[in-house]
């Protein structure tokens, strides 16, 4: 994608959710930042299959993704692939 940023996160911690908001607030203020100084961009939040299939599935999650209208990429490590771009 051109004029994009990605955001690579690893939910590796024994808490998936704690690693989301972590990742959520990290995504926001580079967008943020990111507005201000080139904002014919985008960022992109990347993740990988297992977590993307196993936890951004969750109600709560998917709500946060509405709200703050994130835009994925998720990523197959096995391969060193990008195998979706949601908008």
């Amino acid at each position: 994608m051109l004029n994009s940023y990605v955001e690579i996160k690893s939910f590796l911690s024994p808490s998936a959710i704690t690693d989301f908001h972590v990742a959520l607030g990290q995504f926001l203020n580079y967008r943020t930042a990111l507005r201000e100084k080139e904002s014919e961009r985008n960022l992109y939040l990347a993740v990988d299959t297992e977590t993307y299939d196993d936890f951004f599935p969750l109600p709560f999650i998917q709500l946060q993704i509405q709200e703050f209208q994130l835009k994925i990429v998720v990523y197959d490590i096995e391969i060193k692939e990008i195998v979706r771009w949601l908008s």
